[in-house]
This record gives C-alpha cells, sequence and structure tokens, in this order.
C-alpha cells in the first residue's frame, strides 16, 4: 500500500514496433519531504551533467566520470553500486552496448558516434535513511550533439495522487511528516511539567 509521502520510481519499459524503451520516473505520494527534495535534485544534476557531455568524439569515461563514486552514495564499491549510475544502449534489446560505468567505462571507455541510441541514470539516497531518487533519459547521439527523447517530464520531482487540503488551504507539495512543534505546544509541555514536577528532557 502507497501511504502519503512515499516515494515511488517505475522503470518504463515497452517495445514499439520491436524497439525498446527504458527510462525510470520518481513521484512521491501526495507530498515530498524535504529530504526527498533535496535527493531528487542531487540526481537530477548528476543526470545533467552526464547528458551534457554526450556528443560525438567524447567517451564513456568522460561521461562515468562526471557521476560520484560508490562511496559518496552509500556502497563499498563500483560494483556494490553497479547500475545506480549507469548508461546502456538501447534498440532491440533494453541493455545493448554501450555501457557507461564507473565499473567498466574509466578502464574500457567507448567513443561516443552519431546515431548511437542509449539511456543514462541516476541514482541518489535521501538523508532521512530510507528513500532515495531514481531518474533517467534516453538520448540519441546527432552529429553536432544531442537529443533527449524521453517526453513525460522529470526536470523536477512530481507529486501523484491526491492533492491534500487543510482548512487553511492546500497543503504544502513539499513538508514533512511531522511538523515542528508549536509556541503553544511547547508551553502546554512546559506548563504540565511545572505542574506535575515532572522534568521533561530535551
Amino acid at each position: 500500500m502507497l501511504r502519503p509521502g512515499d516515494p515511488v520510481y517505475y522503470d518504463i519499459l515497452h517495445s514499439y514496433m520491436g524497439y525498446r524503451t527504458c527510462y525510470y520516473r520518481c513521484f512521491t505520494i501526495g507530498y515530498a519531504s524535504h529530504a526527498m527534495n533535496d535527493a531528487y535534485k542531487r540526481c537530477r544534476e548528476y543526470l545533467d551533467a552526464a547528458i551534457e557531455l554526450v556528443r560525438p568524439g567524447r567517451t564513456t569515461a568522460e561521461i562515468a566520470a562526471v557521476w560520484p563514486k560508490a562511496q559518496e552514495f552509500g556502497f563499498p564499491d563500483e560494483e556494490a553500486a553497479f547500475a545506480l549510475q549507469y548508461g546502456h544502449g538501447i534498440g532491440l534489446a533494453i541493455w545493448e552496448k554501450p555501457v557507461i560505468s564507473r565499473l567498466v567505462s574509466l578502464e574500457h571507455p567507448t567513443v561516443i558516434k552519431p546515431g548511437m541510441v542509449f539511456a543514462l541514470e541516476t541514482f541518489w539516497p535521501s538523508t532521512d535513511g530510507w528513500s532515495a531518487a531514481r531518474i533517467e533519459e534516453e538520448i540519441v547521439v546527432t552529429e553536432t550533439g544531442h537529443e533527449v527523447i524521453t517526453r513525460f517530464p522529470a526536470e523536477e520531482l512530481l507529486i501523484a495522487g491526491r492533492h491534500y487540503f487543510t482548512v487553511d488551504g492546500p497543503l504544502p507539495a513539499v513538508r514533512e511528516s511531522e511538523s515542528v512543534p508549536s509556541r503553544r505546544v511547547r508551553e502546554m509541555i512546559e506548563a504540565s511539567s511545572k505542574q506535575e514536577r515532572v522534568e521533561v528532557g530535551d
């Protein structure tokens, strides 16, 4: 069951006339935490940096080098983090050459050529310790650069599901599950502590 605030991501795997698609889209249900929104922004920055490097004559090593090392996002080595910061060809199969990854591309680079079609995907964990962002775009290499061919928006984190309203209006799309205690709540705690002579710690 999906609950308000939960993150979800889907890998869209279609086939049209034999040709495959592969692209992640990430959503949160109802609203997003600040931590999840920050993770999404960081994930998107790594993806955009990789896309910016795609052009004929560049190599898969140049693209992989812009991605973080495995240890920077909680993994012991590149093998453990394989396919989280990743690129792969798409055609009649979902995973074709070239492979773009810190695990293989830095030592075994492939030159990018016009006509190549591949997906670039990134991942970034949230500071809340349980959620994460995942985004993927499909790219065609042109004679002078590249074209992103995925059309479903992913520049910012999307909120899916019911939009919630309070008596004061719409609930913010970016918020925390547990709000900071108001001054009135803090006063109530302090008053009860004094009245009942019970010490309340920080």
